[in-house]
């Protein structure tokens, strides 16, 4: 009885992380939005980009403080939900949440360069010369390809991307979720992936972009997020748990058990 409370205690709490980092790291997203035009001042040039950080002072930089950390919320449940799942065993499990706390670090750095990269960046350009200027354009650009470009938009949406859609098929498998939530997640993760053509973009010219690809797929992942903490707080868990609390397979599920359902990212 203390076993399995507990696991239902572990699936509560890992549902209220999810929820709580999803609708949070929105909010925050929206204020950054407001505040700072993100993410389309993200392809403006510098000096376009860096006095209008310049601009937006201190509480721009908590700001963006505040975006980072609220995202980096997210590795928790991701990192809670194997044993939420009573997955824990499972390979194929084990693998998507490495994969998935990855993505949230390299995604950590890309955002955390606006709090500790960029203001002195900004700084020495909107009171440098004109040499220093150029200076800083070079500076600037070398460490938003690499921190934004590469780290932040290019790994960490497509390691996310991995973890979701990995997290689905096996949910469409075993049936240890909805199914639904499954099929929702493969398609924001494929709609959420095209996004990498503006990624490259940045570093091939002509690289076919989709302009909505980026809104569309970071908001269906989000929605996707938030279904998922809420399908963990309102579905009890599975009834097939060992008595230790172990489940009974604790390989890749290959086929659907009998607990059948009944018939929502970052640009650093």
């Amino acid at each position: 009885m203390t076993t399995r409370s507990s696991i239902r205690s572990l699936r509560r709490l890992t549902g209220t992380l999810f929820v709580v980092s999803a609708v949070a790291f929105a909010a925050a997203a929206t204020a950054l939005s407001i505040a700072f035009d993100w993410p389309d001042i993200l392809r403006e040039p510098p000096g376009t980009v860096l006095p209008a950080f310049a601009a937006g002072g201190p509480g721009l930089v908590w700001l963006w403080f505040a975006t980072a950390w609220t995202y980096g919320l997210l590795a928790l449940p991701v990192l809670l939900l194997p044993a939420a799942l009573g997955l824990q065993r499972s390979p194929a499990v084990r693998v998507a949440t490495s994969v998935g706390a990855a993505s949230v670090l390299v995604s950590l750095i890309g955002f955390l360069r606006w709090v500790f990269v960029v203001p002195p960046l900004a700084d020495s350009y909107v009171t440098g010369d004109a040499v220093t200027r150029a200076a800083v354009e070079a500076a600037w650009t070398a460490q938003h390809q690499f921190g934004g470009a590469l780290l932040g938009e290019h790994l960490g949406q497509v390691l996310v991307i991995g973890w979701s859609v990995t997290l689905s098929v096996i949910i469409l498998r075993s049936g240890v979720l909805p199914r639904w939530l499954g099929t929702v997640g493969i398609v924001a993760g494929a709609i959420y992936l095209l996004n990498q053509g503006d990624v490259f973009s940045t570093a091939v010219p002509g690289f076919p972009v989709w302009d909505l690809a980026g809104l569309l797929g970071s908001t269906a992942w989000g929605l996707w997020v938030a279904a998922l903490g809420v399908a963990l707080l309102t579905r009890p868990a599975p009834d097939h748990a060992g008595a230790a609390g172990r489940p009974e397979s604790t390989s890749f599920p290959l086929a659907p058990t009998d607990n059948r359902p009944t018939p929502s990212g970052p640009r650093t």
